[in-house]
This record gives structure tokens, sequence and C-alpha cells, in this order.
């Protein structure tokens, strides 16, 4: 099967750039397609970074929009290492969406979860349990759980991004895979919380009716340029990705209500430290 990159960081830049120059050029979609001798729908993906644009197609479109040689030369270069192969590609079919390519880039990302505990921070013998509802193949299920550990190594990582999940009391009472699998997933979402990179809260059922009510979000920050941050969700229906400022602005509006609205910081380290000790 051949194995098709999702587009980075870098890729949705390159995307971005393309689209703003254009812009700075006062042309439309359609007006820069048909000058450049392309359908349509071909521009709207590039500038969508839907497809890996050829070196000759960004050097026709940065012509038209009058870029200069060392910014040509510059956007070059990023579109080469735009879609790269990242580990993840080994798990082409396991990773359905871009998700993991842009975990890998982020510099931070913010979770709220009301059922289950975050793929990052799952141990294989949680993950496992969530996994073989979905297969009864045990080499499918080991497949997958081994691709979803690679996935949480990201949080060790020397240049690991920061991580502020906030769970739902509901996913430390919920028992996937038998109390012993359990106390094991405490102990590690324990331990997690200790790296400096991680902030973990609990959302208790007392808390009332809230903004996370409806589903889980998860909003991925990018140091360079808040532009490209993205929000994520993820559900049985197929992942769904949120770029417009407005969109990503009403999610981190909702995160931060989410997470004053949660259990401090230690105050929820502590009830998990507790479960991981008497059980759920």
């Amino acid at each position: 099967m051949a194995v098709v990159s999702s587009p980075t960081t870098r890729g949705r830049r390159l995307a971005f750039e393309l689209r703003k120059f254009r812009e700075r050029a006062e042309l439309t979609p359609s007006q820069a397609a048909r000058q450049l001798g392309w359908s349509l729908s071909k521009l709207i993906r590039i500038e969508k970074a839907q497809t890996q644009p050829k070196t000759s197609d960004i050097t026709a479109a940065l012509a038209l929009y009058g870029v200069d040689s060392a910014t040509h030369a510059a956007l070059i270069q990023l579109a080469k290492e735009s879609w790269k192969r990242g580990w993840w590609t080994a798990y082409a079919d396991v990773f359905s969406g871009s998700i993991v390519a842009l975990e890998d880039e982020a510099s931070s990302i913010c979770a709220w979860e009301p059922q289950l505990v975050p793929g990052l921070l799952q141990t294989e013998e949680y993950a496992h349990g969530i996994i073989s509802l979905r297969s009864e193949d045990p080499a499918t299920i080991h497949r997958r759980v081994m691709a979803r550990m690679n996935r949480g190594m990201l949080l060790r990582r020397p240049d690991a991004p920061r991580l502020h999940a906030v769970l739902d009391e509901a996913v430390l009472r919920r028992g996937i895979g038998g109390p012993e699998v359990m106390r094991k997933q405490f102990s590690a979402l324990v331990e997690a919380a200790q790296r400096p990179n991680v902030t973990i809260q609990i959302m208790p059922f007392d808390s009332g009716a809230h903004l996370g009510l409806e589903g889980s979000m998860e909003l991925l920050g990018f140091a360079d340029d808040a532009e490209l941050d993205v929000a994520y969700a993820e559900g049985p229906m197929g992942d769904i990705y949120l770029e417009s400022a407005e969109e990503v602005t009403r999610i981190r509006l909702a995160l931060e209500t989410i997470c004053s609205a949660a259990m401090p910081p230690a105050e929820s380290v502590h009830l998990i430290a507790a479960l991981a000790q008497d059980g759920p």
C-alpha cells in the first residue's frame, strides 16, 4: 500500500503564504487559477494544504504574485521540508488523519476529554482495552496499541510540547480493562503530571453544566505563528479540524472556561493518586 504523508505545520505554513501572496496581488482564486492555467479546485487544494504542490507550481504562482527572489527561495526550501515522512507514516493504516503530524510540531496542546484518558497519556493496557472494542484480530489490536504508544512518546522528547489536559471525573470512574489496569493508568497520570510540560485537571461531577458537555475538543498551538493554530475533535464519524480564526478562537475560549471550572491541578493529581492507591 502506498504511504501518503500528512501535511506538517510547514506544509500548512506554505499554503498560508501562497494564499497571503495571492491576496496581496489582489487576485481572486478564480483569477489566479485562470492566469496560471490551473483548475480552481487545484488552487484551492494547494491553498488548503490538501495536496503537495510541485516546485514548478510554486514557482509559477510566486512569479504571478510578484514575489521577490529571496522570498521565493525561502518558500521553495520550505516546500522541500513541508511533506516529509515522519515516524507515523509507518502506521499509515492506523492514523487516517493528520493529527499526529500536527502534534509532532505543536508547541502546546490543550485538550478536554469527557470519556477517555487522552491517547497521549494512555498506558498500553488501557489502550488495549479501548482498541480491542473495535477489533478481535490480535495482530491488528497489537499494531494499533503500538502506534498509540509511539504517539505518547512525544511528551518525553527534549522539545516536547506543553500538554494541558482536562478530564471529566467520569473518565476516572469508568473501568477500562479492570481495576488493575485502571490503577496502572492512574499511576501513569500522576507520573505524567510531575513532568514540567504536563498539566492535568479533573472536572468533578458537581461542577454542573459547562461548555465541555457536548464532546471532546483539542487545540494545537504553534509558537511561531498563532494563525497556524488548529482545533481538533475525534468522533465515531471521523476527525474534524477547525482552522479559521473565528473557529479557533471559539474553541480556545471554551477550553479556557473549562480549565477555570475544573479542579486545580494539585487537587486533581491528589484525587488521581488516591484512586491509584484505593482503586476506582
